[in-house]
């Protein structure tokens, strides 16, 4: 007859189990990551759920990282209930997500590091995709300016260009106004777009970026030199 194991030995399992997620978590991580200098993760389950591939609660928090040549200063991102490939997982392969994973979170981006993040071709292209269908009202094209600076002030982005082959000391700005209009949408106020020689255009009328289903933003927080968000959305697998 098979003696029942002990409560201390059941302790050990998970404390084992415990220790070798958290090292899959974190591999994935830096599997996602160009680099992070900080990286912290918590687990939060009991023996049960373990075992049976169910992670109730991880709780993650990095500083000084850089996702697909995004600069992020810090982000604190939290999720409950994660269906993971645990009995693979302990065999040595790499972390699975077996349904899709809401987390909710925050994340903070400094000025600095958001001019860090202008060679990154997601930035880039979440700029491009943002102001085409505004500005071709106006028969301008965004890609065909060169972004060489954002700054932040309150609730303001304003992005500063130079226009490709044109002549020295000529600039483009774009000046938005930018506040969360629900979850899922960010409204532009008050856009200006002004040229070393003129106003080319001064825009009252509010106009609507769709951020997807994916994303539910509760907060969204732009000072001097400073970004930050707070809300959730949705890791797919």
């Amino acid at each position: 007859m098979t003696q029942p194991s002990s409560p201390k030995t059941n302790n050990s399992k998970v404390r084992i189990i415990t220790k070798v997620l958290t090292s899959a978590i974190k591999l994935w991580l830096r599997s996602q990551l160009n680099q992070v200098s900080h990286l912290e993760v918590q687990i939060t389950a009991s023996d049960r759920q373990l075992l049976s591939g169910c992670v109730p609660g991880v709780f993650i928090s990095a500083s000084n990282l850089v996702y697909q040549g995004i600069h992020i200063t810090q982000i604190e991102l939290e999720a409950e209930n994660i269906q993971l490939n645990v009995a693979s997982i302990l065999k040595g392969q790499p972390l699975q997500l077996s349904a899709i994973v809401p987390v909710v979170g925050k994340l903070m981006i400094t000025e600095q590091n958001l001019n860090n993040s202008l060679s990154s071709p997601l930035l880039l292209t979440a700029i491009n995709d943002g102001l085409i269908p505004l500005l071709a009202e106006y028969s301008l094209d965004s890609k065909s300016i060169t972004w060489r600076k954002i700054t932040l002030d309150n609730q303001l982005l304003i992005l500063h260009g130079t226009p490709i082959s044109e002549i020295e000391g000529a600039f483009f700005n774009i000046y938005l106004g930018l506040e969360l209009l629900n979850g899922q949408e960010l409204q532009l106020t008050q856009v200006q777009v002004k040229t070393d020689q003129k106003m080319l255009l001064a825009r009252n009328s509010p106009y609507i970026i769709n951020l997807g289903t994916d994303v539910d933003l509760e907060k969204l927080l732009i000072m001097p030199e400073q970004l930050s968000c707070y809300g959730r959305i949705n890791i797919n697998p």
